[in-house]
């Protein structure tokens, strides 16, 4: 296909954007110009999404397409930062507990959902937080939705970084319209809003949202300074952990562990499917009654089937190994690589966004580059998703590397070299010159530790 005829075309030009909101009485049929143009884009080899693995998220796997082109080669696209889904203890603990549970916990957790290994794996998570009220949820998105719209009423206000994960984007705008963004990262903006919020509305309750680690970008914010500020204001916060648990900060405890907030924070929340081998998730409080009130008001806890015993003794084992000596091991082995892949894109005169974690954004900049720099990179048999508007600002389109400890250096720089070399030939053949990028931020946040 002569992609540089196209540039002008659906292919090239939409994005999810253009399709989100279709009008007409045929509800079903009215899906039908979005299935149109995905389907284009993945007869032409453009469409990077919903690809499946052959096998386990190792290093080097299998990696099918949508339209079903199967490629062996390096993964940098699984989220398994420690590769803790294949550790023999961990398979071991799965193994171990659908000899003794069975498959299927067979029940919400207010209905006899809950096991022993789901108890226990409270009172670790516990422990690790240094935060001793713990309710589990069957998904990471569950929690972050849940723990939101069950606490929040339409009367109170919810402030949010505005590059928050969607689950709590969601779970804010399904709990109340009092719902305000501030710019990413910006504390002076949070009290600013803070403060107009009070000063029209003393009587109502204020929740802040943040994450510990903003995987889009690889960076951090001021928790100390943003908890201070939310005190001044009489507001809460909430910090989502789901990328940096385990994968960072002294025995994995993350940003908060990092910045000293151990124990500290209102309400944590956090997924077990980036560093501890599982689906689910948790929301941690100091307050037994808030966890109650959570449990019951919270709707994915009440009204979803409970964690799978499988799935708690899995997480469970994986925390083990995080906080030992061989978790610190793992995370140097990663940081190693993670320094590696950023190091070796430097090199090549291409960015890096952030500070130094598991995820490496590697900016491309123009999305019609990017997308056909995608195709090239699964041509190289390298698997690296892509991220587009509207996940990312429109001429911030970025390949989204997901570094784990298994890789090794050689590995790292192969996938390196075949990105540069990717986006080159996709610049050279659609006659697109490299744009300036927004360069790595280096700043007064705190950078991150791994």
């Amino acid at each position: 296909m002569d992609f540089r005829a196209q540039l002008d075309s659906p292919l090239f030009t939409h994005f999810i954007s253009h399709y989100a909101q279709p009008t007409g009485p045929d509800l079903l049929g009215r899906t039908e110009p979005f299935f149109e143009w995905q389907e284009s884009r993945r007869q032409a080899g453009l469409w990077p999404f919903s690809r499946s693995l052959e096998a386990a998220p190792k290093a080097e796997c299998g990696v099918r397409s949508e339209a079903g082109t199967a490629r062996q080669g390096l993964n940098f696209g699984s989220q398994d930062y420690l590769s803790l889904s294949t550790h023999p203890a961990v398979v071991e603990a799965a193994q171990r507990a659908i000899q003794d549970y069975g498959l299927h916990s067979a029940g919400s957790a207010m209905l006899g959902g809950n096991t022993a290994p789901s108890l226990m794996l409270e009172k670790a998570l516990a422990e690790h937080l240094q935060t001793p009220h713990v309710a589990l949820f069957s998904t990471g998105w569950g929690a972050g939705f849940g723990v939101i719209a069950g606490l929040v009423r339409p009367d109170d206000h919810v402030v949010l970084d505005a590059l928050s994960h969607a689950c709590l984007q969601q779970g804010a705008a399904a709990a109340t319209t009092n719902v305000s963004r501030v710019p990413h990262l910006n504390n002076r903006a949070m009290r600013r809003k803070l403060q107009e919020i009070r000063a029209r509305d003393t009587q109502n309750a204020v929740l802040v949202v943040t994450e510990g680690l903003f995987s889009m970008d690889s960076d951090v914010p001021r928790l100390e300074e943003l908890q201070s500020i939310c005190r001044e204001y009489g507001a809460a916060l909430l910090v989502d952990v789901a990328h940096d648990l385990g994968a960072m900060g002294p025995r994995g405890t993350g940003s908060l562990g990092v910045q000293g907030l151990l124990g500290k924070v209102d309400l944590v929340v956090g997924a077990f499917s980036k560093t501890l081998a599982s689906n689910g998730g948790f929301v941690a409080t100091r307050s037994p009654a808030v966890r109650q009130f959570i449990r019951i008001m919270g709707g994915p806890h009440i009204f979803s089937n409970a964690l799978l015993p499988m799935q708690a003794a899995v997480v469970l084992e994986s925390l083990r190994i995080v906080r030992s000596e061989e978790g610190d091991a793992l995370r140097a082995k990663a940081r190693e690589n993670i320094l590696a892949l950023r190091g070796a894109f430097q090199a090549r005169g291409v960015t890096c966004l952030g500070e130094p974690s598991n995820v490496v954004p590697v900016q491309v900049g123009d999305a019609k580059v990017a997308r056909l720099a995608s195709k090239k990179v699964f041509e190289r048999d390298i698997f690296a998703n892509l991220v587009e508007y509207p996940a990312v600002r429109l001429r911030e389109t970025r390949f989204r590397m997901q570094v784990m400890a298994s890789h090794t250096l050689e590995q790292v720089q192969r996938a390196a070299d075949g990105v540069c070399d990717a986006i080159d030939e996709a610049r050279a053949e659609l006659e697109v010159r490299p744009v300036a990028t927004r360069a790595s931020r280096r700043d007064d946040r705190p950078q991150v530790e791994l």
